[in-house]
């Protein structure tokens, strides 16, 4: 059925991230101060590691960054090209290159802002055992502006688009762009789709993530960024059924639709929320042998439910799909999978 949607009708807005991913010694770890099972953002005391990285280890090359890694999974799962559509920034250097190449082989229509003498973003993927420390340095991803977004020839592309998905790390970039974009899609009745990203979004930015959450028909989370939600919003609570209802109720820009709040709980059931209804998707236990790093995958389950979204599918089959992708990029290393999709 990939093959009768039209091109581009998937919109992702986000920052680009270029993952270096290799296997380090703890040794590597605790020279760079970094801890097993942690991301930090890079500071300057810590950018001479990407060379000793580059120079000294085998590394693989990602295209990340989370709405990115989403729409990855998504094309996966759709096989077929160009059903999505993907803005962001990069550096005019050879990783923006790189990123670009990469994606568009994933299938995704990359439309990037190169912002010249920046370079572009990156994140070291650093694997110790079955253990993963990631450390990002934003760089050119910040830099994004919305006069790229609103060049005719890209907003075009946004007209043209049926559903839109972003991560609330955008809100830190431009969150003008993420309004504009939802607006668009909010008038011709389009789902606008929104994930709470990490806690320090629902901390440190809350008046842009309510302001996105006011144009979202689904919100996307896990138990720690609803309990962080939760915490900004002044409820009494960490009970998730609870704070998704609340966000299900808040103010909301389409009312023909009703907002739905989807949460994530590892391999305990997904809730899905709505002001109607409560309901729980069960997730198939993987044997702990399997699994191989599961820092990609809240964005594995969003591509995957999207990939059920845009085809007409319904709640609940979008939650089975997103399982189902998360169970398979887990079992990689990053948010990498197999050559072939096996769902359905």
């Amino acid at each position: 059925m990939a093959s009768s949607l039209p091109d581009g009708i998937l919109l992702g807005i986000c920052n680009p991230l270029l993952d270096l991913q290799a296997h380090v010694e703890k040794k590597f770890l605790d020279k760079w101060g970094l801890k097993e099972n942690d991301a930090i953002m890079c500071d300057d005391e810590r950018i001479d590691m990407f060379d000793e990285l580059i120079n000294n280890y085998k590394v693989n090359y990602i295209p990340g960054g989370a709405t990115l890694n989403a729409l990855r999974v998504c094309q996966w799962m759709l096989n077929e090209p160009n059903k999505t559509i993907y803005f962001g920034a990069i550096g005019d250097d050879t990783y923006g290159t790189m990123i670009s190449q990469k994606s568009i082989e994933a299938g995704v229509n990359v439309q990037f802002q190169v912002s010249e003498g920046i370079k572009t973003g990156t994140c070291a993927a650093l694997i110790n055992g079955i253990h993963r420390s990631l450390c990002s340095h934003l760089a050119a991803s910040t830099t994004f502006k919305i006069d790229h977004i609103l060049q005719e020839n890209n907003w075009e592309l946004v007209k043209k688009a049926q559903y839109c998905y972003y991560s609330g790390f955008f809100l830190t970039v431009c969150p003008d762009a993420a309004a504009a974009v939802s607006r668009e899609l909010c008038e011709r009745n389009r789902p606008v789709l929104l994930n709470l990203a990490a806690p320090f979004i629902s901390q440190c930015f809350w008046e842009p993530l309510t302001s996105a959450i006011y144009y979202a028909d689904y919100v996307f989370g896990n138990e720690d960024e609803a309990v962080a939600y939760a915490k900004a919003a002044g409820l009494y609570t960490n009970d998730l059924t609870e704070i998704a209802k609340y966000m299900a109720g808040t103010d909301k820009a389409n009312d023909r639709r009703q907002r739905v709040v989807i949460l994530t709980r590892g391999a305990d059931p997904v809730l899905v929320v709505s002001q109607d209804s409560v309901r729980e998707v069960p997730v198939d236990r993987l044997p702990k042998d399997k699994i191989v790093d599961t820092n990609a995958a809240g964005d594995a389950f969003v591509g995957g439910f999207l990939s059920q979204l845009v085809q007409g599918k319904g709640d609940i089959e979008c939650v089975k799909a997103g399982n189902y992708a998360a169970s398979e990029i887990i079992q990689q290393h990053g948010c990498t999978f197999p050559s072939y999709c096996n769902f359905h």
